[in-house]
C-alpha cells in the first residue's frame, strides 16, 4: 500500500521508427505536448547519442530530457538514469530504425526496449505505400527479439483514401492503429547539416509544438497510447567513473555551445562541483573563480565571424591558467582558425595548433572509444571513454601532440585524434561515458 508522499507509479514508452526521416521526433514531441494538455506531467528521453532531439522534448514539456545509450552506457547506468527521470510519464524517442545499431551488437532501440521491458509505439512513413506498411510493421514486431509493439502510427498519410487503404492493412496484421497523420504542413520543422534547427534558435519553437501537438491530438488515440505505457522500475542512480574536470567549472552555453549531455553535469554536480556558465557569442570572459574550462560542441562554424571579433572572450582563454578541454566545435574554437562554409578564414583562440575548415566537408559519424594518451581533466591517462564523432568539418593543419588512441564502434582502429597544449586539450570526440 502506498503511503502519503510516495512517489507516483511513472510510466513509460518509447517512439521508434523504421528509418531515420520517419517522423518520430515530430511525432514524439507532439505527444509529449498532447499528454501534458490532457494532465500529465510527462518528460522526455533519447535512446543513442543525439544533442538537438532531446532539446525539442524539453521544450516540450518543460523538463529535461534524459540520453539512454545501449552502447556508451551499462544497462545499471540506463536503469537508474530513467528510475530517477521527472514526470509521470515518460515519452521515449528512438534512433534511427528500431534494430539498427553497431553491426557487432548494441545501441539499438530494440535493446533498450528489451532491457527496460518498455513497449514500442512505431511510427511509419506512409509516402509511397498504402496496404505493404502494414506488412513492414508487422515484420518489426515479429523480428526476433523484438520489442513489444503496442501499436502504430503512420504518418504523412496523403488522403483519406489513402487511410484506408493503409488501414485495411492494419486490420489483416491485428496490430493496433493508433494514428494516422497527414501531410501537413504545421508539422515541418526547419533542418540544416547536423539535423533540425536547434530548439532554443527558435523563437516561437513553442507556437510549433503546440501546432503539432493540435495534429497529432486530433488523429492519434492518446488514451490506447497511454494505457500501453509499461511501468518504470526502480533502481539506483550508479556512480560515474569520469571526475569533474574542476571544482568550479566554467561551461560555454549559448546557440554556438549547446551540444553537452545533461548526465555528466548531474554527475558532476553530485561529485560536488558547482558549474558556472557562460556565453562566447555574447563575449563573456569566464566566471571568476573557475578552476577549469569546458567549451561544448555546437556550431562555431556558423558564428566564426562574431567568435572572432570577441576579444574579451578569446582573450579570456588565453589568460586562463587552469585546464581547457574542447569537444567538436569547441576544439575547433581552440584552434588557431576557422574556415567558414564561404570559405573565409578566421582567427580562434590558438591554443591548439590546429586549423579546421567547414568548407572542405567530410561526414564522420559513429561511436568512437578514446584511450587517453595522457592525464585529462576527467580521466587517467591509459583508460577509455566512451563517445561518439558528429560532424562535418576537417581538420586541415595539426601539428599539435595527438590526445588519444581511436577506435570506431566495431572495434577498428582509427587515427590518433585530437590535440594537447600543455593545459589545453580538444577532440572532436563527445563525451557519454
Amino acid at each position: 500500500m502506498s503511503k502519503p508522499g510516495d512517489r507516483a507509479p511513472r510510466r513509460a514508452l518509447i517512439v521508434a521508427g523504421m528509418k531515420s526521416g520517419s517522423g518520430k521526433t515530430v511525432v514524439t514531441i507532439g505527444l509529449q505536448r498532447a499528454l501534458a494538455r490532457a494532465g500529465l506531467t510527462v518528460a522526455g528521453a533519447k535512446i543513442g547519442p543525439d544533442y538537438i532531439d532531446p532539446g525539442f522534448h524539453e521544450a516540450a514539456t518543460g523538463r529535461p530530457s534524459i540520453t539512454l545509450d545501449g552502447f556508451a552506457m551499462p544497462i545499471a547506468t540506463i536503469r537508474g538514469l530513467a528510475a530517477q527521470g521527472e514526470g509521470e510519464s515518460l515519452v521515449a524517442e528512438g534512433t534511427m530504425g528500431v534494430f539498427d545499431g553497431v553491426a557487432g551488437g548494441g545501441g539499438a532501440t530494440a535493446d533498450i526496449a528489451v532491457a527496460l521491458d518498455w513497449p514500442i509505439l512505431l511510427v511509419v512513413e506512409a509516402s509511397g505505400a498504402a496496404q505493404t506498411i502494414a506488412a513492414l510493421a508487422h515484420g518489426i514486431a515479429n523480428f526476433p527479439g523484438a520489442p513489444r509493439v503496442i501499436g502504430a502510427i503512420v504518418n504523412r498519410v496523403a488522403s483519406d483514401r489513402h487511410g484506408r487503404m493503409i488501414a485495411a492493412g492494419f486490420a489483416r496484421i491485428g496490430m493496433p492503429l493508433l494514428g494516422l497523420v497527414p501531410t501537413d504542413e504545421r508539422l515541418a520543422l526547419p533542418s540544416r547539416h547536423l539535423g533540425l534547427v536547434q530548439a532554443r534558435e527558435m523563437g516561437a519553437a513553442g507556437g510549433r509544438i503546440d501546432a503539432i501537438a493540435d495534429v497529432v491530438a486530433a488523429c492519434c488515440d492518446l488514451e490506447a497510447i497511454r494505457a500501453g505505457m509499461a511501468p518504470i522500475d526502480d533502481a539506483p542512480l550508479s556512480a560515474s567513473s569520469l571526475r569533474p574536470p574542476g571544482q568550479r567549472i566554467a561551461v560555454a552555453c549559448d546557440d554556438a555551445f549547446s551540444f553537452l549531455y545533461p548526465h555528466l553535469l548531474d554527475d558532476w554536480r553530485r561529485a560536488g562541483a558547482e558549474i558556472a556558465f557562460f556565453s562566447p557569442l555574447a563575449d563573456e570572459a569566464l566566471p571568476s573563480g573557475t578552476d577549469a574550462c569546458w567549451l561544448p560542441g555546437g556550431y562555431p562554424e556558423l558564428h566564426a565571424g562574431r567568435l572572432a571579433a570577441n576579444a574579451r572572450f578569446l582573450d579570456a582563454l588565453r589568460r586562463f591558467e587552469c585546464p581547457i578541454h574542447g569537444e567538436c566545435g569547441g576544439y575547433m574554437v581552440l584552434g588557431d582558425a576557422i574556415e567558414d562554409a564561404d570559405g573565409v578564414t578566421h582567427a580562434m583562440a590558438g591554443l591548439l595548433p590546429i586549423e579546421t575548415s567547414f568548407a572542405r566537408r567530410k561526414l564522420h559519424l559513429g561511436y568512437r572509444k578514446a584511450t587517453w594518451r595522457g592525464a585529462m581533466p576527467f580521466a587517467e591517462p591509459g583508460t577509455t571513454s566512451i563517445g561518439h564523432e558528429f560532424h562535418y568539418a576537417s581538420v586541415t593543419r595539426d601539428d599539435g601532440e595527438p590526445l588519444a588512441d581511436m577506435t570506431d564502434g566495431e572495434g577498428n582502429l582509427l587515427e590518433p585524434a585530437g590535440s594537447r597544449n600543455g593545459r589545453v586539450t580538444g577532440t572532436f570526440f563527445h563525451l557519454i561515458a
